[in-house]
């Protein structure tokens, strides 16, 4: 992913100033590296994520987070970010066809709350090298699904094999009928490009912003 957001970013124009590894790990030299940039994008592990924030919070540098398996850390996120005045846009996906698949499902979802006899379900499927299970993206559909069906448990499924880069789909199954709707990503390109989209938005705001409000914004125009 790391690859693939700084080859976009020199076709469009931009100039990588930093291309930050795993041994990069010492915060103090992670802030100084980043200093003095407009942005950075960060897609590399859930463990290593509340540092990334951190550093690019003392740095100044608004930070797109792209990576998942960090959820857990959230408050903490929130508190750095805002301690310092930072900037931070995370989401479970930086797919713009998944963010619209996430309003799809919510509607979807709102239509099976009328009815009885449909059971929701989620089944996901990623390549065998991604180490959080569920996704991240599961997880956010999972949540849409219960905020709208108002039911407490939509199982939630989980392949990891071969190099699928991702796929998702959502169903509600009846004695009678089943009802799918499926999001399929061919390659990992559209999460870079929507990285770089939420890098741009995010230059001189401040504070902590959902992916999804960018896509809002972008709809609005």
């Amino acid at each position: 992913m790391g690859q693939l957001v700084a080859s976009q970013a020199r076709e469009a124009g931009y100039e990588v100033g930093a291309v930050i590894t795993s041994k990069n790990s010492n915060a103090t030299e992670l802030t100084q590296q980043l200093s003095g940039h407009e942005v950075a994008i960060d897609f590399s592990a859930g463990s290593g994520v509340l540092q990334h924030v951190e550093a690019c919070a003392r740095a100044g540098v608004p930070l797109v987070e792209g990576t998942t398996g960090w959820q857990e850390q959230e408050a903490e996120v929130r508190r750095v970010v805002l301690k310092h005045d930072g900037a931070l846009v995370f989401g479970a996906n930086f797919s713009v066809g998944v963010n619209l698949f996430y309003r799809i499902v919510a509607n979807a979802s709102s239509l099976f709350a009328a009815v009885e006899g449909y059971d929701p379900f989620i089944e996901e499927a990623h390549h065998k090298r991604k180490r959080d299970a569920p996704s991240g993206t599961a997880i956010h559909l999972r949540e849409l699904m219960k905020r709208e069906l108002g039911r407490v448990e939509v199982p939630v499924s989980s392949t990891r094999a071969g190099q699928i880069p991702g796929t998702h789909k959502i169903g509600f199954d009846s004695a009678v009928d089943q009802v799918t709707l499926t999001h399929t990503a061919r390659s990992r390109a559209g999460f870079a490009a929507g990285a770089l989209v939420a890098a741009h938005w995010i230059i001189g705001r401040q504070g902590v912003f959902e992916f999804s409000e960018v896509m809002d914004e972008i709809l609005r125009r």
